[in-house]
């Protein structure tokens, strides 16, 4: 459906609102699941770039450590893979015209007892998910990232394993929204450099193609 100047504005103003809102929000320190004890263990930053002209959402986890002092979205290692997946330099990745970056949890959840980050807070998703991506009418592709992502996003089209999920790449593309395909990836995380060497065809069939939507869609 195509927007009126008048739409676009009000769309604008209305995500600028939302935006603020999520910058301000506390729920998972203030009122979070499963009681006080369960709150969040530091103050939150939440971190989500959100835009009315990027093309192309990427629906992460949750920030690590480093995009939690930074303030900024995959500043880290994991960041320069997936920059290098998408074929695109800090730049264009950077660029809100290009990509808006919505992980599924928007606050750093904290480490586990082995020193790994905890999964997305539970409160996030349920408050804040759907109302910002009703505020992007205007995305034509949709990269989920990890099994928190596939969760929310593909429902039925998810398959047992993530490996599978990802394995099955094309039919989900092609079964998905035609006007809002979605592709399922990976973390890139070097955690899952074992998972890539175990599985060539990620990067012989499915990157290539990543890369070419990838260009078409932020050459527009």
């Amino acid at each position: 459906m195509s927007q009126t100047a008048g739409d676009t504005r009000d769309n604008d103003t209305a995500l600028a609102q939302l935006l603020t809102d999520i910058a301000a929000c506390r729920i998972c320190r203030d009122t979070p699941a499963g009681g006080p004890a369960n709150a969040l263990p530091h103050e939150p930053r939440p971190v989500c770039v959100a835009s009315s002209k990027a093309s192309i959402l990427i629906a992460g986890q949750a920030p690590g450590m480093r995009v939690h002092l930074s303030g900024k979205p995959f500043t880290d290692p994991s960041g320069d893979r997936l920059r290098d997946w998408l074929g695109v330099d800090e730049a264009q990745f950077y660029d809100p015209d290009n990509f808006a970056i919505v992980p599924m949890g928007f606050c750093f959840p904290g480490h586990d007892a082995k020193g790994g980050d905890l999964p997305p807070r539970r409160e996030c998703a349920p408050a804040w998910r759907s109302r910002v991506l009703e505020q992007m009418p205007q995305l034509k592709l949709i990269l989920v990232i990890g099994q928190y992502a596939h969760a929310w996003h593909l429902g039925k089209l998810r398959q047992k394993t993530l490996t599978e999920t990802v394995r099955n790449w094309k039919s989900i593309l092609a079964s998905s929204e035609t006007d809002c395909p979605v592709m399922p990836l990976p973390h890139p995380s070097w955690r899952n450099s074992g998972w890539i060497r175990k599985n060539p065809w990620f990067e012989a069939e499915l990157l290539p193609e990543l890369k070419r939507i990838v260009k078409q869609e932020i050459s527009r």
